[in-house]
């Protein structure tokens, strides 16, 4: 599956924000090139919400274990619930012991940096990995709409007071 099969997927969910920053926009020319998946129904990114997902294509200064500066490499990240975590990974988020190889492809794995937080990821999804991923971004983008949909009530609880 390609980087922008992936991105057009993830267009496709009703409330879906894909941001992929550019060369001479307002991001950091540490982010060009990589993409970042929100649910923003309003199409403006949320504010103190972490994107659900992300597919970076480089190595960042403290993440290199995936070999992402190689040609034709990236990683696409993903949060999952503490379950999803257990049954793809075999351990908790938190207690992270194996020892994995995080440039391995078309391998779900938990993220070589926020593995601990809930993240897995998988460089260059493919054959192996295609459906698992589709599926895991649809859980994650309904998750992050279930959260929006909370904080909305809660704040109109709130007014309401």
């Amino acid at each position: 599956m390609s980087m922008e099969q992936i991105i057009d997927t993830v267009r496709g969910f009703v409330g879906a924000l894909v941001v992929v920053p550019e060369q001479g926009g307002d991001f950091p020319e540490l982010v060009w090139g990589d993409a970042f998946f929100s649910y923003a129904p309003d199409g403006r990114a949320p504010q103190n919400v972490q994107p659900y997902g992300t597919i970076v294509t480089k190595n960042y200064p403290d993440d290199a274990v995936s070999d992402l500066d190689s040609p034709g490499r990236w990683r696409l990240n993903i949060h999952v619930d503490r379950a999803t975590f257990r049954e793809l990974t075999g351990e908790e988020p938190r207690s992270l012991t194996r020892p994995r190889d995080y440039a391995a492809a078309d391998t779900v794995m938990p993220h070589p940096v926020y593995g601990a937080l809930g993240w897995i990821s998988v460089v260059n999804p493919g054959e192996r990995t295609t459906d698992t991923v589709v599926e895991l971004l649809r859980s994650a983008h309904d998750a992050a709409r279930a959260r929006c949909a909370r904080r909305h009530a809660t704040r109109r609880s709130q007014e309401e007071d």
